[in-house]
């Protein structure tokens, strides 16, 4: 299957046999095995349930679901046999399979000009005004999400992970709440999956006889605790430590949604986080409240330029009602897990270098070497699939090729590798295996193949551009072949040969650091474009972080660019990213245990920055001063009084953008 209307690695994937897909990191996710059907992000127009109707009629029509979002998106649950007469509905335009989320785990209100002692900051405490943490969950028993009085501070809880049915057949059997209905007891209305708790259900937990009663009435968990520390320093009140850590918008109301799905080990994808924002923005619709949203999470898969239906939809979700979204750059920076350049004339030394070395440990590669005209040539060994091109000759010299190696760890049970370039170039890719097995793949020839490289079954998909995408992704799925259960280790070689470039631009991504080996890297990795996906998103706030006590840059922080069409080299400024930074590290946040802790990461900054804009709409529109203070006005005042960082010369750049969060700076008074 081949499909326009398919994002490339969702081509791959339905391409692939199901078993193989299972030993893949991306492949199968949003694939049900249970009942063969596909979780997709669909773009559409007119009636998209009118367009599906014939579907319903079907055999297997039961299982089709459709979940509409806002702004022309909706979440399809689709039987595979029905994958490839979906392509033919007129009414969806493009398809994404789901990617999975990551959060980002690792003193900052003085430094953010957020005094406490001033007149302004105790007059901005973030009233009126919602706050939503989507995240993973929070410890809702918590006294520093709770008013004074002991009741509860959330307005709504929504946790994606909780079964209804289960949910209330504990209740119901426990008898400690005879008055409790099932119906109270269920997803959001439009939605399938979870259960929501209103402030009622909360405070009912907690006036319950003991905190194991409460828990059975809401018995949502934040595992990690990653959402309660983000919830507490963007609006704890600090209860719990007598006030001395309060967030920074401690009398918001808070909207919290729990990622996930509910099965057994299973994880947050991006569906979900694309439910969640239609929830939060459709309740503040509803409650007729500003909206402030923290999303503290992110993934590296994407060209990373904006074009993603997810980065899309987001930025159009920032468009409804009186909202802000602000998103963390994520702790990629420093990982070496991205790489990038301009294919172009190298000297061959430090290649020749690298072919000479022989063995089979981690940092060796083996092959015969022979010279030709365009420099020296290595004679690979890759095991050609039937119907794949011929492979074997790589080539590294003075042609103008560039070699890109990539260190693969010990133990590593899979691995997916990106490639971005322009389509209009066109490049000969060799990859060479850390003994010498190698083949050959034409950027000028789309579509799936595979290749066997020492014990690594190597799935590609060479893409084509999207509707939404001028650049062209080459997909790498790295699987363990046969009896091996890990992919082959040692450095792993990218040869690229150009034959007819324009801008020669390339940049490759890695999974996150989250779910790789420490030892998988690339050898000389690049730290621009580290921003993770949906802190690409254009008409979001992006927020890095910085370390306070030194006044520095963080290093692990995502760094941005500012945009440029690379063709032209014209500069656009309204695409500059990230938007500003805010303190990330050593920041004490409460933990699920009542206590506090420090912890460290982009996750954290970006709260900072979400309190920020309660802080900023709160004196907009609760207090009248300026009914229009939301969306991208609130990414204007927030970059004009953004602060200089030690060590940076010149202001926008692509690792701070304007410098560091202040918010009495930022207000026009």
């Amino acid at each position: 299957m081949d499909s326009q209307k398919y994002e490339n690695i969702l081509n791959l994937a339905l391409d692939t046999p199901e078993p193989e897909r299972e030993r893949s990191m991306e492949l199968n996710i949003g694939f049900e095995k249970a009942d063969n059907t596909w979780e997709l992000i669909v773009k559409y127009h007119g009636d998209l349930r009118e367009g599906l109707s014939s579907f319903l009629a079907l055999p297997l029509g039961n299982l089709l679901r459709i979940e509409e979002l806002i702004a022309g998106y909706a979440i399809l649950t689709v039987p595979e046999a029905f994958m490839e007469a979906l392509s033919g509905v007129e009414q969806i335009e493009y398809i994404e399979k789901p990617k999975r989320l990551f959060f980002n785990l690792l003193q900052g209100k003085t430094a953010s000009c957020i005094i406490p002692g001033s007149n302004l900051a105790v007059s901005l405490r973030g009233q009126g005004v919602l706050l939503a943490v989507i995240d993973s969950g929070i410890a809702w028993q918590n006294r520093d999400f709770r008013n004074e009085d002991g009741t509860t501070r959330i307005r709504y809880l929504w946790d994606q992970s909780l079964q209804a049915g289960q949910v209330w057949e504990k209740i119901s059997q426990s008898g400690l709440w005879p008055e409790a209905r099932q119906e109270d007891y269920a997803p959001p209305a439009g939605f399938a999956t979870g259960v929501e708790f209103d402030s009622r259900q909360i405070n009912e937990a907690l006036a319950a006889p003991s905190e194991a009663d409460g828990s059975l009435l809401v018995p949502s968990v934040d595992v990690s605790g990653h959402g309660t520390a983000v919830a507490g320093i963007a609006a704890g009140n600090g209860a719990g430590s007598k006030g001395t850590y309060a967030g920074v918008a401690p009398e918001s109301e808070l909207l919290i949604v729990k990622l996930g799905v509910p099965a057994p080990n299973s994880f947050p994808r991006t569906t979900e986080l694309m439910r969640a924002l239609t929830y939060v923005v459709r309740k503040s619709l509803e409650l007729q409240m500003p909206l402030a949203v923290n999303l503290s999470f992110g993934n590296t898969y994407g060209a990373h330029n904006g074009t993603s239906l997810l980065e899309r939809f987001i930025d159009n979700a920032s468009e409804i009602g009186r909202s802000v979204i602000c998103v963390g750059s994520g702790n990629e920076g420093a990982s070496g897990g991205h790489t990038g350049g301009s294919v172009g004339v190298v000297t061959g030394g430090a290649a020749l270098e690298a072919m000479r070395r022989t063995g089979s440990g981690p940092n060796s590669v083996a092959g015969n070497i022979m010279t030709g005209a365009g420099g020296s040539y290595m004679t690979g060994r890759g095991n050609r699939e039937p119907g794949a091109p011929a492979g074997g000759t790589t080539a590294v010299g003075n042609n103008g090729q560039t070699m890109v190696e990539l260190i693969v760890g010990n133990y590593e049970s899979g691995l997916n590798v990106q490639l971005w370039k322009d389509y209009v170039d066109r490049y000969i890719i060799r990859l060479i295996s850390p003994t010498g097995e190698g083949f050959e793949v034409d950027t000028g020839r789309p579509g799936k193949q595979s290749y066997r490289l020492e014990q690594t079954r190597i799935l590609l998909y060479n893409g084509e551009p999207a509707p939404y995408l001028t650049s062209q992704e080459i997909y790498f799925d790295f699987l363990p072949e046969g009896s091996s259960r890990y992919v082959n280790n040692g450095i792993w070689t990218f040869i690229l040969e150009p034959v007819n470039t324009v801008t020669g631009n390339y940049t490759f991504y890695l999974p996150s650091e989250t779910v790789r080996s420490g030892q998988t890297r690339f050898v000389r990795p690049t730290p621009d474009v580290t921003l993770t996906i949906p802190s690409t998103a254009s008409k979001v706030i992006t927020v890095g972080a910085y370390q306070t006590g030194l006044e520095a840059y963080a290093d692990f922080s995502g760094r941005g660019y500012l945009y440029q069409d690379r063709l032209g080299g014209r500069i656009e400024g309204s695409f500059i990213k990230p938007d500003l930074v805010a303190p990330g590290v050593g920041i004490l946040a409460p933990t699920r245990e009542g206590t506090y802790d420090a912890v460290t990461g982009t996750s954290f900054a970006t709260p900072f920055v979400t309190g920020a804009a309660a802080l900023l709409m709160q004196w907009g529109i609760v207090n009248g001063n300026d009914p229009y203070l939301y969306g991208e006005k609130v990414k204007a005042y927030l970059r004009k009084g953004a602060q200089p960082i030690r060590g940076e010369s010149r202001y926008p750049n692509e690792r701070v953008g304007y410098g560091a969060l202040c918010v009495e700076d930022s207000l026009p008074v």
